[in-house]
């Protein structure tokens, strides 16, 4: 029911864990009847060009997939945290074309960097995207209070800044390749702002080829074909006077009982009174 009616950020969430679930249940089943196969090299965004040639599809799917709990983990928190910052002042449609936007940016990105490095590596998680989303609200309303537990009242910016240096601090680490995706995801959030100040909204770009292709793939209801029926209106009859008269006998009954609510029966002739009552029989 929450993926169903709780909107984009709720979707994403639910579309990641899936997709981390679904990899190590078959990394499980794998490795249970002893094939070693490892179905994240299928999925994750790889820096030699080449193999984007067999696995284009790589460059979406690798932001819905992670390589451990704690990775996902933290990396949803701050989905939800920026997503629900993010929809104070922008729509759904906007949250989830920024996302898939950013997220090819940032492997585009990853790829060329270490091409030019000469260094070959897999590139998996949402975190390019996410920075995306992050930067994107700090851009637009960077003075928005924050009150984050334990430290008390911040603004926005604040947290946003400290992330990036943290970022940047660790360029050069293990997962250099990762946090060049976290620089180009934020990047692409600050342009993404800056433009749709300026009336292009980049999202659309995704929105309207996903809607494309939902459209193109969704049955369309036909509509039967209804003949239509004019109704006339029969011309109304000219209405005929009918005059109704009464007989004798009926017209003598209605004299003689307005007599007797007039004065009462005691005032009725012998005669009357004999004719009521040879009526009455």
């Amino acid at each position: 029911m929450q993926y169903k009616f709780g909107g984009i950020t709720q979707r994403l969430i639910y579309l990641n864990i899936a997709c981390f679930l679904v990899s190590y249940v078959i990394f499980g089943l794998l490795r249970y009847v002893n094939i070693n196969i490892d179905f994240l090299h299928y999925v994750s965004l790889s820096s030699n060009p080449m193999d984007l040639l067999w696995k284009p599809w790589s460059f979406i799917s690798y932001a819905f997939f992670h390589s451990g709990f704690f990775h996902i983990f933290f990396n949803l928190i701050i989905l939800n945290f920026s997503s629900q910052l993010f929809l104070t002042f922008f729509n759904q449609k906007q949250l989830l074309g920024l996302y898939i936007s950013s997220a090819i940016f940032s492997g585009v990105v990853f790829v060329f960097s270490f091409y030019l490095m000469n260094i070959i590596s897999p590139l998996v998680g949402a975190s390019g995207a996410i920075m995306a989303i992050l930067v994107a609200t700090t851009t637009y309303q960077p003075l928005m209070n924050l009150r984050l537990l334990i430290i008390g009242n911040v603004k926005l910016w604040h947290v946003t800044v400290v992330i990036l240096i943290i970022d940047l601090m660790q360029i050069q680490s293990e997962n250099s390749g990762g946090h060049i995706a976290h620089l180009a995801g934020a990047f692409f959030g600050f342009i993404f702002i800056k433009l749709l100040q300026n009336g292009t909204d980049l999202s659309k770009i995704v929105t309207n080829l996903l809607d494309f292709f939902v459209n193109l793939f969704t049955k369309k209801s036909s509509t039967p074909f209804k003949k239509v029926h004019k109704n006339y209106k029969k011309p109304a009859d000219k209405p005929v006077l009918k005059i109704v008269t009464k007989d004798k006998t009926q017209q003598q009954i209605d004299e003689i009982l307005d007599k007797i609510s007039r004065s009462g029966y005691d005032c009725l002739t012998k005669e009357e009174k004999e004719f009521l009552f040879k009526v009455g029989k």
